[in-house]
């Protein structure tokens, strides 16, 4: 009895995989999952807006706007922070996507900075959040440098 349930399970797999690629085919590519964040090049270039608080660095703290190709805006290093955007972007890394929930961090602590960048990264839509709350959050903000100011 066990056989033949198994047999038919192995069956009705091979008749859905064989049905798959005609079933694509016909109706064009299977739809994303919704939880992936869809981010489309319009060609805007890169415009952001920093905003750093409490990191206990009177320069370091404020709000700077950052314009890139050519670089420019009021950042205090403009220029090498549009070589790190673009230097992320040729590495298919998304510098502003949030610490996956399942990801196992260290517990410590990095202080109380906090980061807010708005605006748009070579065309995409940017809303993204920064702090140093714990290993995997700082490692984020790290790979951001220098478009977030080096804190401790």
């Amino acid at each position: 009895m066990m056989r033949r349930l198994a047999l038919t399970a192995v069956a009705s797999l091979a008749a859905l995989s064989a049905a798959a690629p005609a079933a694509t085919a016909a109706s064009g590519p299977l739809p994303l999952p919704l939880s992936l964040p869809l981010l489309q090049d319009d060609g805007a270039g890169t415009r952001l807006t920093v905003v750093v608080a409490g990191s206990g660095n009177p320069e370091a703290d404020g709000r700077y706007e950052l314009e890139c190709e050519p670089a420019g805006g009021s950042h205090p290093v403009a220029a090498q922070a549009c070589e790190r955007l673009d230097q992320l972007e040729e590495e298919g890394a998304d510098p502003f996507a949030p610490v996956s929930r399942a990801a196992m961090c260290t517990q410590q602590y990095g202080g109380e900075s906090t980061a807010r960048v708005t605006g748009t990264w070579h065309g995409r839509h940017v809303d993204a959040s920064f702090r140093r709350t714990n290993g995997c959050e700082i490692a984020r903000w790290n790979g951001l440098r220098p478009v977030l100011p080096n804190v401790r």
